[in-house]
């Protein structure tokens, strides 16, 4: 009973982090793209601690949250698009080399198109559609490239940063057992 009362408080916790991250994009315009990333990061300690089944009700949680409290509602539609990634970036992993790349690169490419698609023509969101519209073939591409490269940075910052946060979970959990 311990346990579960510890993880629920955890994932609570780290709920709450997460809203408030995608709540603060709106206060620096790069931050609709940064902070589906750090929110992100928030499910690798329950995902460590807590597995794989409270890391999804977590996502799920946070992302519901993201969409109705966050000012920046793309920045929220990414979140949910992506946001699951570290839960899924292990079973990704296992496979090999150019499977993996190419799986990994169809995920992201996958969701965001479907993303956007659901952000132009079910919301209607038009100042949006202005923006794509007026930037051009060239920079939307362009774009497009630029979110694949920051995908991959992101895929390298999780390679690095989840021994570290397994480290810390594990010192943390033998001073709380």
């Amino acid at each position: 009973m311990r346990k579960a009362s510890r993880d629920l408080a955890l994932c609570g916790v780290l709920c709450a982090l997460a809203v408030a991250i995608m709540a603060m994009g709106t206060i620096i315009p790069a931050a609709t793209y940064c902070c589906p990333v750090l929110a992100s990061m928030t499910l690798v300690p329950v995902l460590i601690l807590c597995g794989e089944r409270l890391s999804w009700a977590m996502f799920a949680a946070s992302a519901i949250l993201s969409l109705l409290l966050a000012p920046d509602k793309e920045a929220a539609a990414i979140f949910l698009a992506l946001g699951y990634y570290p839960i899924v970036k292990p079973k990704l992993d296992r496979k090999p080399k150019p499977r993996r790349i190419a799986s990994k690169l169809l995920l992201f490419n996958a969701a965001i198109f479907a993303v956007y698609g659901a952000l132009l023509f079910i919301f209607r969101l038009d100042a949006l559609r202005e923006e794509l519209f007026s930037m051009g073939l060239w920079l939307s591409l362009a774009l497009i490239l630029g979110g694949n490269v920051i995908f991959w940075l992101d895929d390298k910052l999780l390679e690095r940063a989840v021994p570290r946060i397994a480290a810390l979970c594990a010192r943390w959990t033998r001073k709380h057992p």
